[in-house]
């Protein structure tokens, strides 16, 4: 790939469309468009709120045009009894990658790990997909193979829920 200046940049509101265009872009990669239900709406609601839960790295090139991003959000180690971030989403468009920008924003992550002293920065990547893998161990990112993911989500999360006592109560 030819040499592509970029920058590294806070999401803004004006991002929003792109984001979530990005993120069907991401969908469709990972063959499961069909779950990608957030609406604009959602992620200006979650970015952009008084107190965000969710936080946005653009990279664009040298004409403004965005070419991928990061979706964060912080969490806790009880072991390090200290924040990290939690990379929810990375994305860099089939024709910028190649040119670092991947590389540039997990960097910007970790320098605010190291900045914020956060204890890790962790995500979560699908067992099929070589090319992530391969990039994330080039980069020194290990596998935490000993670790199952699990999830509860629909009418199992709901009953769930219905089986909690009230807030407040045992």
């Amino acid at each position: 790939m030819p040499q592509v200046a970029f920058s590294i940049r806070p999401a803004e509101p004006t991002d929003v469309p792109e984001i979530v265009a990005m993120v069907g872009e991401l969908a469709d990669y990972e063959q499961a468009r069909h779950e990608a239900k957030a609406t604009e709406a959602d992620f200006h609601a979650a970015l952009f709120a008084a107190q965000p839960a969710l936080f946005a790295l653009i990279a664009e090139d040298d004409a403004q045009q965005v070419a991928g991003f990061a979706l964060y959000f912080l969490n806790f180690s009880t072991w390090l009894g200290k924040h990290g971030i939690y990379l929810e989403d990375l994305f860099v468009r089939p024709q910028y990658r190649g040119a670092g920008i991947g590389q540039a924003l997990l960097g910007r992550l970790a320098q605010l790990c190291v900045e914020r002293g956060y204890g890790r920065l962790e995500w979560w990547v699908l067992d099929w997909n070589e090319p992530a893998l391969g990039f994330y161990r080039h980069l020194g990112a290990k596998a935490m193979d000993e670790w199952t993911v699990h999830r509860i989500t629909g009418a199992e999360l709901v009953a769930l829920a219905n089986r909690a006592p009230e807030y407040g109560q045992g």
